[in-house]
């Protein structure tokens, strides 16, 4: 591993720090939720993007690390002043990239904000407890069920395997680093959306729910059965779905 690929992963590890230490100082986000005032959806969708850094930051180290590493290998030269031009457009790819799949995710938060607060200003106006029971256990099972799906597999697949990933969508260039890091974003959002949709549910930013996901996440993707982990997930949440639909389990958020 050469320097740049250390400060990177230096540089990840230290963002992961500071958005984990933001998140501790975030007030309650829920207010969002019940309206469409554009200040606090932006404050919000600030809230979910240091979130989401803080938790995804160290589970793609290794798909940036080797993103450098490839568009290192293609720009070798022996010309010094070559070098400081690909140096510089290296890391600024690098930078688009990650940048672009943080972008994923702020969309992410905002559609599920969106949808969100249409179930807690419609299905949920009354506050009865059957609906809120009905609702969050719907949002449980569906989510265990995801987790067997062939796309769930797909794109922990390529999340798990981030040479399988560069195989296949590979792209060259600035245009090339935008792209791939849409992509990721996206593949990466087809393994992880149901963990975000219940900690949406849950409460925005709670530290607790932001930690255990974060955990499942990291040992999704950095496992090479990664796999089973989201389907012994997946088993514990239609089960907990199931007795919250029924009212056997009073939902605890």
């Amino acid at each position: 591993m050469n320097k740049p690929q250390k400060i990177i992963i230096v540089a990840l590890l230290l963002t992961t720090a500071l958005s984990w230490h933001f998140s501790t100082m975030q007030s309650d986000m829920m207010n969002a939720m019940m309206g469409y005032n554009p200040t606090l959806i932006s404050l919000f969708i600030a809230s979910w993007t240091v979130g989401m850094a803080a938790m995804m930051f160290p589970a793609i180290i290794p798909m940036v690390v080797l993103y450098d590493k490839l568009i290192t290998n293609n720009k070798q030269s022996d010309v010094p002043a070559v070098m400081i031009q690909t140096t510089f457009t290296r890391t600024f790819n690098v930078i688009l990239f990650i940048g672009m799949y943080l972008i994923i995710w702020a969309l992410t938060g905002l559609a599920l904000l969106l949808g969100w607060s249409v179930a807690m200003n419609f299905f949920m106006s009354d506050h009865s407890s059957s609906n809120v029971s009905i609702v969050f256990g719907s949002i449980l099972i569906i989510s265990g069920i995801y987790q067997f799906t062939p796309l769930k597999n797909k794109c922990i697949g390529y999340c798990e395997s981030p040479l399988s990933f560069f195989m296949k969508r590979w792209k060259k260039g600035t245009a090339g680093a935008i792209k791939m890091g849409a992509y990721h974003g996206l593949y990466c959002l087809g393994c992880c959306w149901p963990y975000f949709l219940i900690m949406l549910a849950l409460g925005l930013m709670n530290l607790v729910w932001m930690s255990l996901f974060a955990a499942i996440i990291f040992g999704e993707k950095m496992w090479r059965k990664g796999i089973w982990i989201a389907r012994f997930f997946g088993i514990a949440l239609i089960i907990l779905g199931l007795s919250t639909s029924l009212g056997l389990t009073i939902p605890f958020w």
